[in-house]
């Protein structure tokens, strides 16, 4: 690869990504027509699409992803946002359809703590059961005198 291809292929991205001082986000809304004419109601719904997991993509908000799914609940939480419903209110209207999955940043319950803690209690379980069976392993007893002079005559190989 010759210096100019380097130059622009490698270089001239990374130069234009450093002088706009940080990489862009582009928010998966290309239609136009899928965003509300009121900026204040926009805003509150790309809010509250950052905050839902794209079913398909699962690692992405609905507002990042370009899925037909996440098309499909941005347009959705526009819908509710418009009819003048509260953020709350949408929030919890799509975990009632979708359940806490729909979250990306799901609340603390019993099952989320259980979740979390289960590959530590997991370990700590092991640790104590290696711990218990090492202990109780009966220990070698030394060898007695006869022993070890038989030992040493085979050892030796005389």
């Amino acid at each position: 690869m010759s210096g100019k291809s380097v130059f622009r292929r490698v270089l001239l991205p990374l130069l234009v990504v450093v002088s706009i001082g940080g990489p862009v986000v582009a928010l998966a809304v290309d239609d136009p027509s899928e965003m509300l004419p009121d900026p204040k109601q926009e805003a509150r719904a790309e809010a509250i699409g950052a905050q839902l997991r794209c079913l398909v993509c699962q690692n992405e908000s609905i507002e990042d992803s370009s899925a037909g799914l996440a098309r499909d609940l941005r347009k959705v939480v526009r819908e509710h946002v418009s009819a003048g419903e509260s953020n709350r209110q949408v929030i919890d209207w799509m975990v009632a359809r979708y359940g806490n999955f729909i979250r990306l940043s799901p609340p603390v319950t019993i099952a989320t703590l259980l979740l979390w803690g289960m590959p530590v209690l997991a370990l700590v379980t092991g640790l104590v059961a290696a711990l218990l069976v090492f202990r109780r392993r009966p220990q070698a007893t030394p060898l007695s005198a006869a022993e070890q002079a038989r030992l040493d005559e085979l050892t030796r190989g005389d």
